[in-house]
């Protein structure tokens, strides 16, 4: 249930008006903050339907459809926090993350096969 648990950290964390600060500072950083934390949601659900479907094809699919419909849910969400918004491009980032990770996951399948 680490996949369910990991949801509700994202949601708690999009509920906050403000996040923390953090040390590091460069262009596009809550790309890069948007872009891993979905690689890591699609890496829990990853392993969550990995039992359940047998096609590795399959398995990358729903993956990433759980990360990227996580994503959207999430900016709509956050359009209803005050000093939060949805953006576009923060669930493009989210795909994008997301995507990365299963075709890392996808490609490390079919060598073991």
């Amino acid at each position: 249930m680490l996949l369910l648990a990991y949801c509700g950290f994202i949601f708690f964390l999009s509920s906050q008006s403000t996040l923390i600060a953090t040390p590091l500072d460069f262009p596009n950083k809550d790309k890069v903050m948007h872009a891993s934390a979905y690689a890591m949601l699609a890496w829990f659900a990853w392993h969550f339907f990995r039992h359940a479907v047998q096609r590795p094809w399959f398995l990358a699919i729903i993956s990433v459809l759980f990360a990227s419909l996580y994503g959207i849910s999430d900016e709509f969400h956050q359009s209803f926090v005050v000093g939060r918004d949805a953006d576009v491009w923060d669930w493009v980032a989210d795909s994008t993350g997301a995507s990365l990770m299963v075709c890392g996951l996808y490609l490390k399948r079919l060598r073991k096969v």
